[in-house]
């Protein structure tokens, strides 16, 4: 038995798992057992299964944390193949962004640095406070635990002064020495994680299609071909535009710094401030001479600038360091070093992205300093220490505002009281005494001094009681936003909310402000740089667009998230997420195709990969890189035009695959081959051309059969005939405009044929162009012969047909149609430049008509060739004794639907964008159907198992045809089109006497006589007439 050798324990039994886990997977992946195809018909709900794991970074090794995740999917994904749906759980890898590019140049820099191995400095390492050894060995005599955990830095991590190098993160995971300077070539991580997370998975048991997986980046040619088509797809809607915005930007990698190049601070946005210009009044104090000639401004960022109209003083940190730093020509900025860079990179920078310090200063350098401030009361105010700055927060100068702003008013209020306090400080009464609260704001409840309200409520005693000026200050703010009145100034009377950004507006256009924009809380990026706020010319995705927010939240509220924290997590991320920066300048990935000196940023091209995985097989043909070389179809066929038809119901694209002879490919081995000089002579040139029509226009392979080629010789030749046949006779037909139904509707026949080749044709259809061109013109031709009766057809219209039928068919069969527009049709010029047809626009009320005739026609016919037979009749007749003359044929209709019909066509009505022809929800369908008086029946279920399907139906027919299609009738008359066609029905169905009834009038009701219980048990609706016969 398998033991440790220094614990004694046995791994038999895990041995065992593991030999069971590695015969199970081989016979897996023998049998195929994950691999997922779609089915022959679309699923029904519950029938399949698709889940998606976010793709892992491959920057390094799967972890237990990516396992957790993944088991969620994979436990879900097992138990619906388990219930016998048909599942698909792909796996990608994304290698996109800047980690890997940040990893690998940190380690270049460090074996530039320290060799190849490098050799580190190795500094004195921490110390672990450890017992002395009586003390521990008492302490484990007397049955306490030894001290094994103990908070150590790593090995690597305490050396250097707790710097961690790249080259000791990847030799920690197992990676040798010889090996570790390969991966300064950022594409060796590609190459080498990938791979090992496919192991490592396989060996998780994970029940995965692996033929689907990919990596991201232009490594892949045919993921870079998708994302480059998703990035023009967007551009063309006007999703992605070019404009200027505050970005969380990386000063080292020289670009935006999104969450996942982040190694803290995800989620952080830019915190927009007012920067007030506090202008230093001369003369200057001695240590500012290298100021003199310059207009200096301590530059305080506030995010309330409605208050300043009762600025008392300006707060400094004593203690904190300072710099007065060019921000142009003439002017200086007093603020933080941080403030200073964070402006450098907002045009704010005599030095554009670099900070230009004259003067080193200190706060206790600008206590006292005397300043003119925008909109202040007080014509000088004075620079006084505040003890609770934050330098990193900010300018790390504030302006004071005690009648609203609790720590201002806990402060100067200190000030004033403390005259040792002031003393010490140096500071002279005059910069404090004189200085009184100015009411600005009035809050009801609060009063106009609404700070030192607060904190007297609250039993506020010093600066040094924050938990309590925390609160003071939330409600302070809160309440005077909301509730607040300007009293003082030139928006005296307003409300807060409105005077707030008039007056900032102000400020910002006469220059006594500027904005100021920084991160909310400290981001770091992966490659170690504090970040900043940058003002960034770069490419936008405009997801807060108003139309694309509100599908999306509708999107939303249709999912079902299985828990409320992740439902108000998409919420808030909705409610935030507005334009969002696409472009990158570093790392890897996709290059932005109409500007090429930026990347797609990572976030970007991760949105819809989703769907690559239903063609990734096909294209990749299972390798993972796209580098296969027996990919039958090449990245540079993948164009947009491609990618449209595939995901966006685009049209055919303009390819095609081989040409099967017989349904066999063609070989010359196996005789199976034929030449074009062949075809020619063995079929003609235009049965040839008309066979490779109708062989197929998709990407799959198409199929010349002799069968198709040998009819299109007897339907060229036949059609030839018929021409010559009807010219022959065509003194004898009517003329003039169509005046007959039959002659309308051959008629419109012809228009839909002209408009709806065009359109196959312009799509490269060509076999649905020779269908609608040819094959359906001959069955609408037909079909007029046989409705024309005694009246026989109408000379110009025929004559149309067989103009509009040549020109439709010369680009398929050129020299056919040439002879027939030449000699038999007697035409100048070339049908082959003739001109497209003009057609009139179709009826396609007058098309659903006739398709009802000929639906009734024959089901009538049908119905009562069976009862003639003696066969069992269907629902819609009376069973007729075989030994009975049927001489009558009576045809009830019903024009109008009622009943549970009529209200499911009413709910659909309400619901019904007629403009968009979309529907609202199903969601919202259902509940009106529940709220309805059929939701009322104790039998509900039953009642919406019939309605269902109706919707369905109507909600199709609304969307291709409009809101008419809702209607309680048809959109024409059925008595009407029945009768006018009377002759032609009784010719059809060989009867000398048939009626059109309606089954709402009591005497043609009373003509059924004892068959009127046929009508009872199967009434007829709109649509769908009952015949009976006797």
């Amino acid at each position: 038995m398998a033991a440790e050798p220094e614990s004694g324990k046995s791994f038999a039994r895990r041995d065992r798992l593991r030999e069971i886990e590695v015969k199970v997977q081989k016979w897996w992946q023998e049998n195929d057992v994950f691999r997922s195809e779609p089915g022959e018909k679309p699923p029904q709900p519950g029938e399949k299964f698709f889940g998606n794991f976010p793709f892992p970074y491959m920057n390094g090794y799967l972890h237990l944390g990516h396992a957790f995740s993944l088991s969620k999917l994979e436990f879900a994904a097992a138990f619906h193949r388990l219930r016998g749906a048909n599942v698909l759980l792909p796996f990608a890898f994304h290698c996109t962004g800047m980690p890997i590019k940040a990893s690998a140049d940190k380690l270049r820099r460090e074996i530039e640095q320290f060799g190849d191995p490098p050799v580190f400095p190795v500094e004195k390492e921490e110390k672990e406070e450890e017992k002395p050894k009586e003390q521990e060995e008492a302490a484990n005599n007397a049955g306490g635990a030894p001290d094994k955990f103990k908070g150590k830095k790593s090995k690597a991590a305490a050396k250097s002064g707790g710097q961690v190098y790249q080259w000791q993160i990847m030799r920690s995971v197992g990676i040798p020495d010889s090996e570790i300077s390969e991966f300064q070539d950022p594409y060796k991580w590609l190459t080498y994680f990938p791979p090992l997370a496919v192991d490592d998975l396989k060996a998780f048991g994970l029940g995965c299609d692996w033929r689907r997986s990919f990596i991201t980046t232009d490594v892949n040619p045919y993921f870079d071909s998708f994302v480059r088509w998703q990035m023009r797809k967007l551009k063309s809607m006007g999703k992605v535009v070019k404009d200027v915005r505050y970005t969380i930007f990386s000063p080292l990698d020289g670009q935006p710094c999104a969450d996942h190049d982040r190694a803290s601070g995800e989620g952080v946005q830019p915190q927009e401030y007012t920067i007030i210009k506090m202008e230093v009044l001369k003369p200057f104090p001695p240590k500012f001479e290298v100021l003199e000639g310059k207009k200096v401004f301590l530059a305080a960022a506030t995010l309330r600038p409605e208050t300043m109209y009762g600025q008392t003083n300006a707060w400094v940190l004593p203690d904190g360091k300072y710099g007065a730093y060019e921000v142009n020509e003439s002017e200086v900025f007093v603020m933080s070093y941080r403030a200073a860079l964070n402006l450098a990179y907002q045009n704010h920078s005599k030095v554009p992205e670099k900070p230009t310090c004259l003067l080193e200063l200190t706060g206790h350098d600008l206590i006292g300093l005397p300043l003119k401030s925008p909109l202040s009361f007080n014509e000088v105010i004075y620079a006084l220490p505040m003890m609770s700055i934050l330098m990193d927060k900010g300018t790390g100068v504030v302006t004071s505002v005690p009648s609203d702003a609790p720590d201002d008013y806990m402060n100067l209020k200190e000030l004033k009281k403390k005259a040792p306090y002031r003393e010490k400080l140096g500071i002279k009464d005059e910069w404090v005494m004189p200085f009184e609260i100015v009411p600005i704001i009035e809050v009801p409840g609060f009063g106009n001094k609404c700070a030192e309200y607060v904190c007297d409520e609250f039993n506020i005693n010093s600066p040094n009681d924050k938990e309590k000026l925390v609160d003071a200050k939330k409600q302070t703010y809160l309440k005077g936003f909301t509730e607040g009145t300007m009293i003082v100034g030139e928006y005296a009377g307003k409300k807060v909310q409105e005077a707030k950004p008039l007056i900032r507006s102000k400020l910002l256009q006469t220059g006594e402000a500027i904005v100021y924009s920084e991160p909310e809380k400290r981001v770091m990026s992966r490659s170690g740089d504090e970040c900043i706020v940058a003002l960034t010319d770069q490419w936008y995705i405009t997801y807060g667009e108003p139309e694309w927010k509100r599908l999306s939240e509708e999107c939303l509220l249709n999912m079902n998230l299985y828990s409320d924290e992740t439902r108000h997590g998409f919420e808030h991320t909705l409610s935030w997420l507005n334009q969002w920066a696409c472009s990158r300048s570093f790392g890897l990935g996709t290059r932005i195709p109409w500007d090429e000196q930026y990347l797609v940023e990572s976030l970007s091209d991760s949105t819809i990969y989703m769907a690559y995985y239903t063609v990734a097989h096909h294209l990749q043909s299972g390798d993972m890189y796209g580098s296969s070389k027996s990919s039958a179809i090449k990245p540079q066929q993948l164009t947009d035009d491609v990618w449209d038809y595939i995901f966006c119901d685009g049209p055919f694209p303009k390819c095609n695959g081989h040409l099967l002879l017989n349904s066999e490919k063609m070989s010359k081995s196996t005789g199976n081959f034929k030449t074009l000089k062949e075809a020619i002579e063995e079929f003609s040139a235009d049965a040839t051309r008309f066979s490779l029509a109708d062989a197929g226009d998709a990407v799959d392979d198409a199929n010349f059969a002799f069968e198709t080629v040998n009819t299109a010789i007897l339907k060229l030749t036949k059609e030839i005939g018929f021409y010559e046949e009807v010219l022959a006779a065509e003194s004898k037909m009517r003329t003039g405009p169509p005046s007959t139904y039959a002659d309308r509707v051959f008629a419109n026949d012809i228009n839909i044929a002209v408009k709806t080749t065009e359109q196959n044709y312009s799509s490269y259809m060509f076999r649905e162009a020779l269908k609608t061109g040819f094959y359906d013109l001959q069955i609408a031709r037909d079909e007029y012969r046989l409705s024309c009766g005694l009246g026989g057809f109408n000379r110009d219209l025929i004559r149309r047909f067989m103009d509009v039928q040549t020109r439709l068919i010369a680009p398929i069969c050129p020299h056919y149609a040439e002879f027939v527009w030449k000699e038999i049709l007697k035409k100048d010029g070339f049908v082959v430049k003739a001109g497209w047809p003009i057609a009139d626009a179709p009826d396609l009320t007058l098309k659903l008509a006739n398709e009802y005739l000929q639906k009734t026609i024959a089901s009538v016919r049908k119905l009562l060739q069976t009862q003639l037979s003696g066969k069992k009749s269907n629902k819609k007749g009376a069973p007729v004794p075989t030994d009975t003359k049927v001489t009558t044929g009576l045809i009830y209709v019903n024009e109008e639907f009622d009943g549970w019909k009529a209200e499911c066509l009413n709910i659909l009505r309400s619901k019904f964008d007629e403009g968009a022809r979309t529907f609202s929800p199903d969601s919202e369908i259902l509940e009106a159907l529940q709220q309805s008086p059929l939701g009322q029946s104790s039998n509900f279920k039953q009642v919406q198992k019939q309605c269902m399907p109706f919707l369905r139906h109507q909600k199709g027919e609304a969307i291709k045809l409009g809101p008419q299609a809702l209607d309680l009738r048809l959109p024409f008359g059925e008595i009407e089109v029945l009768r006018e066609n009377l002759d032609l029905i009784k010719r059809q169905i060989g009867l000398e006497n048939v009626e059109i009834l309606s089954v709402a009038d009591a005497d043609s009701l009373a003509k059924a006589g004892s068959l009127h219980t046929l009508l009872e048990k199967n009434p007829p609706t709109p649509g769908n007439p009952t015949a009976i016969f006797f």
